[in-house]
């Protein structure tokens, strides 16, 4: 049996190919517009995406842009980055939980993107609308999930 990432069958390939597409996808997420934002409908929507966001808490609260830079930023891509090493066998498969464990830490940057809709939707001072980047992070994050869970089933 070959070394190669892909000789164990098509799966194995068409997962090295997802998750190096993530590598890809992840920072054209962060830059993409997650929500558009304004204080009235007769103002202009402000796009907000994952880098503009961490820009404004980055002045404002320091330990919450630390907590959301490692969740958004570092987790997901370390943990796709990680699942790469594994899959050209460049990292010991003991690793995978602590790989795994980095994407379960990632979802928690998407559920403070949902908290912060619907607690600005229930206030009614302003609008919020979601962009296609919320749905691109999201994909991104479920991939990566999926991605993950295949590699572990596989054996």
């Amino acid at each position: 049996m070959s070394d190669a990432p892909g000789s164990r069958g098509p799966l194995d390939g068409a997962l090295v190919v997802a998750n190096l597409a993530l590598l890809i996808l992840f920072p054209l997420a962060w830059f993409a517009p997650l929500m558009r934002a304004g204080l009235l409908p007769l103002f202009g929507m402000d796009e907000i995406s994952v880098i503009s966001g961490l820009q404004r808490l980055w002045g404002t609260d320091v330990f919450l842009a630390l907590a959301v830079t490692f969740f958004a930023l570092f987790a997901p891509y370390l943990k796709t980055l990680g699942i790469a090493l594994l899959q050209f066998r460049l990292l010991d498969r003991r690793a995978l939980p602590w790989v795994t464990f980095l994407g379960k830490l990632a979802m928690a940057d998407i559920f403070l993107i949902a908290l912060y809709i619907v607690v600005a939707k229930g206030v009614g001072v302003g609008r919020v609308e979601t962009a296609w980047g919320l749905y691109l992070f999201t994909g991104c994050i479920i991939a990566s999930l999926g991605i993950s869970l295949a590699w572990t089933l596989r054996g």
